[in-house]
Order: structure tokens, then C-alpha cells, then sequence
């Protein structure tokens, strides 16, 4: 049985919509696409390179797989990781509206999202990996279906757009694995989910 893990990049106040350019996602009047990229330094690029050296599989939302699709399979860099492990492992993208994937490898999983996640890390060993999808992870994540959070925390508050831990989230606890910034400011930080929270009180 494999495992399934969250890559997402954050703002310091919960924003995870379009970090990597101003047209990435406009939706609902989003105009600061692009946060992400001034922070981008040699120390982020080896934490991401870390992060696709691991994977056996893809898994991604509708809108996340058309943004890669529709780069990645020309800009493949013999010896990197990331561009050379999208384009030849398995993806598998979660719609009910999509049709057809050009992209090579691509299986498309239009029945219960839910089931079909679940059905697909029985069969799948490994890490399988998720990058963005924020609507696609939240519906996991109240199934407790992610197993792993790499969270990227950017030193930047946008004030708007979408989040993704939201008003109604299922209660979970993490246990905190990994941390470290990079030279720009970036908190990484790996969790590891391990059931439902515990309360107290401070005396």
C-alpha cells in the first residue's frame, strides 16, 4: 500500500492560490498571482528537487494537471528530477469534467474522488505525490486520506484568495517531522498526520 503526500506552497496567512504566476489562477478576482516566485532561491530549488527524487506516482486536480501539462512536457531537462519524474511516472488527475489527457501516462479519475484515492493507494507502492490541487486536497484531507504535509510557509501576507484549511476542515493532529528555511525565508516544514487532536486545559 503506498502512501499519499501534500506539497503545498502557503502564505504566511493561509493563501495557496496561484503562487507561481500572475495568470496561474484568477479566479474570483485573484490579481497577486506569481508570491512564490521572488523567494525562490538555491535552497528552495534543492528542497524541491529532494521532494521529486521520491516519488512513484502523481496525483493532481483538474487545474493543477492543465498548469503542468501544458508545461512540462516540453521543457523536460535531462538529470533533473523534477521535469524527467513528471514526465515518465504515472499521473492520475481527479475530474468530472475532464475528457481526454494528452499527456503521456495520464489516467483520469472521474468516478467517487474518494473511493477511487483510496482504491489507488491500495494498489500503488510508494510515495504517491500531490503538488497543489488545494481543492482536490481538501476533500482528501477530511477522509484522512494525505498521510504526509510538506508545507512551504513564504514570508508574505496576500489578504486574499484561497486557503487551504478552511472553516469546516475535519480536526486532525500532525506530528511535526521536519523543519528547515531557506536562505530567503521560507519555513519547510514535513507532518505527519496521526489521528484526531487532544484537549486540555493550562493550570
Amino acid at each position: 500500500m503506498g502512501t499519499l503526500s501534500l506539497t503545498q506552497f502557503l502564505s504566511l496567512d493561509g493563501v495557496v492560490q496561484a503562487p507561481g504566476g500572475p495568470d496561474e489562477d484568477t479566479s474570483g478576482g485573484f490579481g497577486q498571482g506569481g508570491w512564490s516566485v521572488p523567494f525562490g532561491d538555491e535552497d528552495f530549488g534543492a528542497y524541491m528537487t529532494g521532494v521529486f527524487e521520491r516519488p512513484t506516482a502523481f496525483l493532481l486536480g483538474r487545474r493543477t494537471y492543465e498548469i503542468f501539462a501544458g508545461y512540462w512536457p516540453t521543457h523536460e531537462t535531462p538529470g533533473d528530477p523534477i521535469s524527467t519524474k513528471l514526465n515518465a511516472l504515472p499521473k492520475y488527475v481527479a475530474s468530472t469534467t475532464l475528457t481526454e489527457a494528452d499527456w503521456s501516462g495520464t489516467t483520469i479519475l472521474q468516478g467517487d474522488v474518494i473511493k477511487e484515492v483510496a482504491a489507488l493507494k491500495e494498489r500503488t507502492d510508494g510515495e504517491i505525490q500531490m503538488h497543489g490541487s488545494a481543492g482536490l486536497a481538501k476533500s482528501l484531507m477530511a477522509h484522512d486520506l494525505i498521510d504526509t504535509m510538506h508545507l512551504l510557509y513564504f514570508p508574505v501576507v496576500l489578504g486574499e484568495g484561497m486557503r487551504l484549511f478552511a472553516d469546516g476542515a475535519l480536526p486532525t493532529a500532525f506530528r511535526l517531522t521536519d523543519s528547515r528555511t531557506t536562505g530567503s525565508g521560507v519555513a519547510l516544514l514535513t507532518y505527519e498526520r496521526v489521528g484526531r487532536p487532544e484537549y486540555g486545559t493550562y493550570e
